[in-house]
C-alpha cells in the first residue's frame, strides 16, 4: 500500500492569546496545524484570520511570510510526520478543499476551549480550535489518533502520540 504523509506542526508563537493559553496548559506548544506537503507550502489551521486580530478567528491558511509567524519571529515549533494511505490522504486533501472553499463560513470555537481543562466537549456548530480542527479532519480521512473527541484534543496530545515521528 503507498502511503503518503502529513505533517503537523506545533508552535509557540508567544502572543498574548499564546502565554494565557500556556498559563493554563504548562504545554510547550499551544498551537496545531495541519501541513499537506514537507515544504510547508500548505498549511492549515483555526486561528486569527489577520494578525493583528487576535479575537477575529476561523479557518486560516497559514503563512510563514506573511501571515502571524511573521509578526513572531521567535516562535518556536515542532514538526511531526503521520504516514497515510493513499485513500486517506486523497480524502484530507477533499475534506481540506471544501473547508477552503466554505471559509467564510466558518468561525474560531472560543466556547470549545472553555470545555479542555474541565473535560467537557463544548461542540459547537461550524466553529473549531486548532487542534480540534486538525484532530476532526483527520478523523474524517479515515485516520481517529484519538478516543476522546475532537474538542477535547489539545496540541500537546499530538506531541505524546506513539504513531507521529518527530522530524524537526
Amino acid at each position: 500500500m503507498t502511503m503518503k504523509s502529513v505533517y503537523i506542526l506545533l508552535s509557540n508563537t508567544g502572543s498574548l492569546p499564546n502565554r494565557a493559553i500556556k498559563a493554563v496548559t504548562a504545554a510547550p506548544y499551544n498551537h496545531a496545524s495541519l501541513a499537506l506537503d514537507q515544504d510547508m507550502t500548505r498549511i492549515y489551521s483555526f486561528g486569527r484570520r489577520k494578525p493583528t486580530n487576535p479575537f477575529w478567528g476561523g479557518f486560516v491558511e497559514e503563512d510563514f511570510v506573511q501571515g502571524t509567524f511573521s509578526w513572531y519571529p521567535y516562535s518556536t515549533c515542532a514538526v511531526y510526520e503521520l504516514q497515510l494511505s493513499r485513500r486517506n490522504y486523497q480524502k484530507l486533501e477533499r475534506i481540506v478543499h471544501a473547508f477552503k472553499r466554505n471559509h467564510k463560513t466558518f468561525l474560531y470555537n472560543y466556547v470549545g476551549l472553555l470545555g479542555v481543562p474541565v473535560n467537557q466537549p463544548i461542540d459547537v456548530p461550524a466553529s473549531y480550535f486548532c487542534s480540534q480542527f486538525v484532530s476532526e479532519v483527520l478523523k474524517r480521512s479515515g485516520t481517529t489518533l484519538f478516543l476522546k473527541p475532537s474538542p477535547l484534543v489539545t496540541p500537546d496530545d499530538f506531541r505524546h502520540h506513539e504513531d507521529l515521528t518527530l522530524i524537526y
